[in-house]
């Protein structure tokens, strides 16, 4: 008795562990977004901030972008998903019967990534709330880092891959 008692508290408290993952990026992704702000203005590169704020903290929000209301289902991909071969994260667009699809691919549960986590929920979420741009989703996420921290992430790669210097959108 006392063996599957063990047992059961080992696996309580191992199974949470993978599920706060994705909380805990939420989450900390909320507080630096939070945190930037009121610095933000009410619209920062083409995003909508306050629909912005309502997909990522209540997960629905009013879209002028897509229309109507909209609600955000966060859901888990499998590595034979041809975009989880490649993403660590993607987005479902557009949206269908007034929702959203993000789909977390194993790649976002690599132990020791909590800030590529964070970052990819804040860039996710710009598709979400005004679409497939790749370079407005990774400068609006930078700025949201550099104005809660003074610092963002190096995205050098991406932001040439995507050819984003010729977007319009700038790094901060």
């Amino acid at each position: 008795m006392r063996f599957c008692l063990a047992l059961f508290l080992v696996f309580l408290t191992l199974a949470p562990a993978r599920a706060d993952v994705v909380d805990t990026a939420f989450s900390r992704a909320v507080d630096q977004f939070e945190t930037a702000l009121p610095q933000l203005p009410a619209e920062l590169f083409g995003v909508d901030v306050s629909a912005y704020r309502y997909a990522l903290t209540v997960r629905q929000f009013s879209s002028s972008y897509w229309g109507g209301t909209i609600s955000l289902r966060v859901e888990s991909g499998s590595k034979e998903n041809a975009s989880c071969a490649r993403f660590a994260a993607f987005v479902r667009l557009p949206p269908s019967n007034g929702h959203v699809s993000l789909i977390l691919c194993p790649q976002f549960r690599t132990e020791g990534a909590d800030a590529l986590r964070r970052l990819t929920v804040l860039h996710e979420l710009v598709h979400v709330v005004a679409g497939p741009d790749e370079c407005r989703a990774m400068a609006f996420a930078a700025q949201i880092e550099y104005l809660a921290s003074g610092a963002f992430t190096n995205v050098d790669r991406y932001w040439q891959a995507n050819e984003c210097d010729s977007s319009g959108f700038g790094l901060p």
